[in-house]
């Protein structure tokens, strides 16, 4: 069974990922269960490029393999931004309403045909022998005028979610998970540790039988 260390220190998210990987991981360690545990330089353009930089930095200090996500909202009208800037769109330190109202200024006057969005996730998977591994989620919506729905976090109240009909924000926590991008993602790491697993065993069943 693998150990792995998540780089995050949100509890929340943690608790998520062990939901997702109950079974695969033997145990899953965060940010927050190392002392001075490295606080990564988020500089990169993409979601990918942020997710496999945090994942490499915590596999090099933790010695454990390691999962790092970076998550964002990409809107077409705005040229896919906010994008990597997502958390701080309004600014460093920004919260979720400073966010939202910038991103509602930005769209003023954009009809609703044309505030077509998506969330997207990178998940970024780096074991303790160097193997990389890049998983995708994204879904597709719209960003509405006013908020609906008090679920949720960031985004979520304003973002309609294609072929549903409600926001983010107005989902069962079950339904969001099963929906969203990070679940995406999440659902396509534990299918490649599955098939990691099983590859280990033929090959050990193979062994034997030498």
């Amino acid at each position: 069974m693998l150990k792995l260390v998540v780089a995050t220190r949100n509890r929340g998210k943690i608790k998520e990922i062990q939901s997702f990987l109950a079974g695969t991981v033997d145990k899953i360690f965060c940010a927050a269960d190392f002392e001075n545990f490295p606080e990564t330089i988020e500089d990169g353009e993409t979601f990918d490029h942020n997710s496999l930089k945090k994942a490499r930095e915590a596999m090099e200090y933790t010695g454990f393999s390691a999962l790092a996500d970076d998550s964002g909202l990409v809107v077409g009208a705005l040229g896919g931004r906010p994008g990597v800037y997502s958390a701080r769109f309004a600014g460093d330190g920004a919260d979720d309403e400073a966010n939202n109202r910038r991103l509602l200024k930005e769209l003023e006057g954009v009809p609703q045909e044309q505030r077509k969005a998506a969330f997207v996730c990178s998940l970024a998977y780096v074991a303790a022998d160097g193997t990389e591994r890049l998983f995708t989620g994204r879904i597709d919506g719209r960003i509405l005028e006013a908020a609906q729905g008090s679920g949720g976090f960031g985004y979520d109240p304003f973002f309609l979610v294609e072929g549903i009909g409600q926001t983010m924000a107005e989902l069962a926590v079950t339904e969001k998970n099963r929906i969203s991008h990070r679940g995406q993602a999440l659902r396509q790491f534990r299918e490649y540790l599955e098939s990691q697993h099983q590859l280990s065993a033929s090959l050990k069943i193979q062994s034997d039988i030498r």
